[in-house]
């Protein structure tokens, strides 16, 4: 059996090390989501909005709706 040596410091400046089968990490990039990046003024007025709506949440301004009959 083959060991394997990986250094404190390493493991402590990335955060972690994960070791996972071939399969299992396949499995988990098909089911991973893809990420976009856009570049516009539609870009940035959606990352304000974004965040503003972070922002809310977690001061408590939102709520908490069953169906979209609930924001009337």
């Amino acid at each position: 059996m083959t060991s394997i040596t990986i250094q404190k410091t390493m493991v402590q400046e990335r955060g972690g090390v994960v070791i996972l089968p071939p399969k299992e990490y396949k499995k988990l990039l098909q089911q991973s989501m893809p990420v976009h990046y856009l570049s516009s003024t539609a870009a940035s007025k959606l990352d304000r909005l974004v965040t503003t709506s972070m922002r809310e949440h977690r001061l408590d301004k939102t709520r908490k709706i069953n169906s979209l009959r609930d924001l009337d």
